[in-house]
């Protein structure tokens, strides 16, 4: 008798029933909307996940080297993945590229309540347009989807961040006369990635991520007070 893997679950006939109701009703609003389906593969090179987050990722990643000597990895998000079809078939796609897919994810992390190290989302993407009403759409679809499977607006809200207006943000700070630890520039990209992690992590540590990053405590609580006040207003007078 072999016990399940840690991270891992099964579905029984009952659930899987279930289960499978909610996925047909998600991919038939994305179907309403124009996407199309597409399908990815379950492995990718390491290094595509490297590029895109940095070395640190890899402790988060299901990787190991193939018999072709290959470092690779059970893909953790889809981003990467369809960035690369587009890529490679850019000349060929008709744009705006509108495309969805349901399947399984992994990463290695620690199992807690509601977070699986084998887990399964469906993505629904725009690529080729600039245009906000590509970002409109695909909050459009979310709100039809939740609601076709009978959540009322009361039940769920949006929120939208933007990383050119974090980038932006950070990028006053660089410049507000303050000075940074050492006087080294702040990394955008670092602290962007500390903003992703402020839900996951203890207060203490999301701050030094903000410092690690180059803001000193003071512009690290400043920065933080504006954008958890949400006022685009006063985020744009700083």
């Amino acid at each position: 008798m072999y016990d399940r893997l840690k991270g891992f679950r099964d579905f029984y006939p009952a659930e899987m029933g279930s289960r499978r109701e909610v996925i047909d009703t998600v991919e038939d609003v994305a179907r309403r909307y124009g996407f199309r389906e597409v399908g990815t593969p379950a492995l990718e090179r390491q290094r595509m996940y490297v590029d895109k987050s940095g070395e640190e990722i890899v402790d988060e990643l299901y990787t190991f080297t193939d018999k072709g000597g290959r470092d690779v990895a059970l893909t953790p998000e889809l981003t990467p993945t369809v960035a690369r079809m587009v890529v490679a078939k850019q000349q060929e796609l008709s744009k705006p590229i509108k495309w969805f897919s349901t399947r399984p994810f992994w990463r290695y992390e620690q199992v807690q309540q509601g977070r699986f190290r084998e887990f399964y989302q469906t993505n629904v993407d725009v690529f080729g347009s600039s245009d906000p009403a590509a970002d409109a759409e695909i909050l459009a679809f979310a709100a039809d989807a939740l609601t076709d499977l009978g959540l009322s607006s009361a039940d769920f809200e949006f929120r939208v961040s933007h990383r050119d207006i974090l980038g932006g943000l950070l990028d006053a700070f660089e410049a507000d006369g303050e000075g940074n630890r050492g006087d080294a520039d702040i990394d955008s990209r670092d602290a962007i990635r500390a903003v992703d992690k402020r839900a996951k992590v203890e207060e203490r540590e999301y701050f030094r991520l903000l410092e690690e990053a180059g803001l000193t405590d003071s512009q690290a609580r400043r920065f933080d007070d504006l954008i958890a006040g949400g006022d685009l207003d006063a985020i744009a007078e700083f």
